[in-house]
């Protein structure tokens, strides 16, 4: 198709300091204006977010303001996916500025194959403190986050998951929304939706976004937990493993649980297991010691390392207990979740 119009969907709230940047980056794309439309979702933010995107909107017909009662992730996208007319459906962050060629780029990934239903690329993280740079260098790593290719840039071609990524209208079509229910998840949750329809989902090192890190170790864990907890919702919504890489921080969790009662009741094998925290530990500073910019940085890395991994783990855990053994209601678990 030559010339596809693309819709831009953007759900947001409270991101008065990103907006801005964000619908900038929109604004310089290399792609014709009049095909290009934006949608942004603001879930009533408290700040100026809303004052800022009507700013935008009244200079320039192509973007729109939504309002996300809701005020969840899902609903935003979903409400702005209808309300556009693209042949194409970019969902986007407000924290992120796309290159300059960023939608053609995802447009020539689509040559692919005439499977391909998504396509998305590379994030470059932007650290605006320190522990955001150490957290960023551990979430770019295989070790730290797996096969996350979009984070990792290690592989091209045909993925399971991007973040951003620019949908042909017929996926959702196809596969439907995003799952209003998730509080998390809800990108790779979707994703597994649009390869079980029989679409393939597109990694090109071409497509480039930078993206805005804010970021500590006390909302990395919280952020990691919620992924673990609400990928057992998605689990069991659809009766498989969506993905093998997920169990990984579950049995680190399970392993660490049993030091203490394998060492007290089974000492000669409690030295043998207890070797396994010792492999972790030099993988971990191995690693941290190969991707850190500067000396001190290798052990909040490996603090990093630590954190990502036990905190998806003990969600995950406690997503069994809530979702699978206590058969708690969405509902419930969302308060309990947020």
């Amino acid at each position: 198709m030559n010339d596809p119009r693309v819709s831009i969907v953007i759900p947001a709230r409270n991101e008065e300091s990103y907006i801005g940047k964000c619908l900038d980056s929109i604004l310089l794309q290399d792609y014709p204006a009049t095909l290009l439309e934006v949608f942004v979702c603001d879930g009533k933010s408290t700040d100026q977010t809303a004052e800022r995107v009507k700013d935008y909107a009244s200079r320039h017909p192509g973007i729109h303001l939504l309002v996300n009662e809701q005020q969840t992730t899902s609903f935003g996208l979903n409400k702005g996916i209808r309300a556009s007319t693209g042949d194409f459906v970019i969902i986007l962050g407000a924290h992120a500025e796309l290159a300059t060629d960023y939608v053609k780029q995802c447009l020539a990934a689509y040559s692919y194959s005439d499977k391909v239903g998504c396509t998305g690329g590379i994030l470059e993280n932007i650290y605006e403190n320190d522990q955001a740079e150490i957290i960023g260098l551990a979430m770019s790593s295989g070790f730290g986050v797996g096969n996350a290719h979009f984070r990792t840039g290690s592989k091209e071609g045909v993925v399971d998951t991007v973040a951003f990524g620019a949908y042909a209208r017929k996926v959702f079509e196809k596969a439907g929304y995003f799952d209003e229910e998730l509080v998390r998840c809800q990108d790779d949750e979707y994703n597994f939706r649009v390869v079980k329809a029989g679409f393939d989902i597109v990694l090109s090192r071409n497509i480039k976004c930078r993206y805005y890190v804010r970021a500590s170790f006390q909302k990395l864990y919280r952020q990691y937990y919620q992924y673990g907890y609400w990928k057992v919702y998605v689990n069991k919504k659809h009766q498989t493993i969506t993905t093998s890489r997920q169990l990984v921080p579950l049995f680190f969790v399970l392993y660490l649980i049993g030091i203490l009662p394998v060492y007290l009741l089974l000492p000669g094998l409690g030295i043998l297991y207890l070797q396994g925290a010792v492999l972790y530990l030099a993988v971990s500073l191995g690693t941290a010691f190969r991707i850190s910019r500067r000396f001190k940085q290798v052990m909040p890395v490996v603090l990093s390392f630590f954190i990502l991994h036990f905190s998806y783990g003990y969600g995950y855990l406690k997503g069994i207990i809530h979702f699978l053994f206590l058969g708690r209601k969405v509902q419930l678990d969302e308060k309990l979740s947020r």
